[in-house]
């Protein structure tokens, strides 16, 4: 099957309010333009430099979404065009987020990635700590970031009900910070479900999903 034929059968059963990030990590310009051309204009990318290459390339009216682990000495890479963080996992790499945002005179949209999974390879923050970041005067000068909402990663498994209850769990921290509006917090996206578990994500609350190979093929 081909990436449009792909792309147009997930998308005539995901909900209106639903945002759906093609994962296009690896993928060469030449599929990420076949999902363009079929009006596709939200891709994700995993490390900066592709991302920066690739961004370079392809039209500019694409959103770009870093969904991988982000270490701070690249920021300044993607700072001048990312679209949205997904993955700030320290109140540190929000600091510099902003610092960069602030050096290309522009607002930068991140979500907060929270540790739900059972496994010891996935980053996150827990409820403490989310907590911690949003009430402290630091955070509050940070003026060149908005908080959009939160991302995470159920474990890896086939047992439905652990991912069921994991991200129930973060549907209900994202329900806590919803209705704050601040200067730099606006939750409006709730990031979770990828290719395997998308559906069940969504039936949870998940209004933004990150879908690569049932698109793109398996890499």
């Amino acid at each position: 099957m081909s990436i449009q034929t792909n792309l147009t059968e997930i998308k005539k059963h995901l909900p209106l309010e639903v945002t759906l990030i093609a994962v296009s990590k690896t993928k060469p310009v030449t599929d990420l333009l076949e999902a363009y051309e079929i009006g596709q204009r939200h891709f994700g990318e995993n490390k900066i430099q592709e991302m920066t290459d690739k961004y370079e390339q392809l039209p500019k009216d694409i959103n770009w979404h870093m969904i991988g682990h982000v270490q701070s000495n690249k920021v300044k890479y993607m700072a001048p065009y990312v679209y949205l963080i997904h993955g700030v996992d320290s109140f540190k790499l929000l600091q510099e987020i902003n610092r960069q945002a602030l050096k290309n005179n522009r607002t930068i949209n991140c979500l907060l990635q929270v540790y739900i999974a059972q496994e010891e390879t996935k980053f996150g923050l827990d409820a403490n700590e989310i907590a911690e970041i949003i009430n402290s005067q630091e955070f509050k000068n940070l003026q060149n970031i908005t908080i959009n909402g939160l991302m995470g990663m159920a474990s890896f498994t086939d047992n439905q009900e652990q991912v069921k209850a994991e991200f129930n769990s973060l549907k209900q921290l994202f329900d806590q910070y919803k209705n704050i509006k601040t200067s730099n917090i606006n939750f409006q996206y709730l990031s979770m479900g990828m290719s395997g578990d998308y559906q069940l994500a969504i039936s949870c609350g998940s209004n933004m999903v990150r879908i690569g190979s049932n698109i793109f093929g398996t890499r």
